[in-house]
């Protein structure tokens, strides 16, 4: 797609760039809170980048070939840069239009060509697609990833920080429990 991807958000290392502009807008908004917002700002860096660092260490553990994170929607741009996957998804971010039996195809392909042991869904979407694109090429399911929501409290992501390592594990548990050498993303 042509379209600007806008989830930034979903890369612990972008959101430490939103992080600092906060704390920047914030301390122009009152100075003498500048300190607080300094070390709130860091605090919360710190976080996200424990998160991240779970993310890579969880990712080493697969081959080089077989670094892809497949989706339905093409959402995990910045992370898939930030952790080098390459990355596939049935339909682009935002998309309007019903998905085909083209978009499917790609996406099958890029499985196959890539290895990919297990596909994602978000939790927002319909999961049809991605039953379609398992049953096209043996794909297991690697699980349901959090991207535009929230759960309410007693649920598995009730803050962003949640969020991010519920998405972190489920892809590492998804693709690395998947992971067979001789079956990953081939048709069976």
């Amino acid at each position: 797609t042509t379209d600007p991807n806008p989830h930034a958000w979903m890369s612990p290392t972008a959101a430490r760039t939103y992080v600092d502009n906060i704390a920047a807008a914030l301390t122009d908004l009152q100075p003498d809170q500048a300190e607080q917002f300094r070390a709130n700002a860091d605090s919360y860096k710190r976080r996200l980048a424990d998160v991240d660092g779970h993310i890579r260490s969880g990712l080493s553990q697969l081959p080089k070939d077989q670094r892809a994170l497949v989706t339905c929607e093409g959402a995990f741009s910045y992370l898939a840069r930030d952790t080098h996957l390459a990355e596939g998804y049935i339909w682009p971010v935002n998309t309007e239009r019903e998905i085909n039996s083209d978009d499917i195809r790609r996406a099958a392909d890029f499985v196959r060509d890539h290895h990919v042991p297990a596909v994602f869904c978000e939790s927002t979407v319909p999961a049809g697609p991605k039953q379609q694109l398992m049953r096209e090429t043996g794909a297991a399911d690697g699980g349901t990833l959090y991207v535009d929501s929230l759960s309410d409290a007693q649920g598995p992501v009730p803050t962003y920080l949640d969020l991010l390592e519920y998405d972190a594990k489920t892809i590492v548990t998804g693709l690395t429990s998947a992971f067979t050498p001789t079956t990953a993303g081939q048709r069976q």
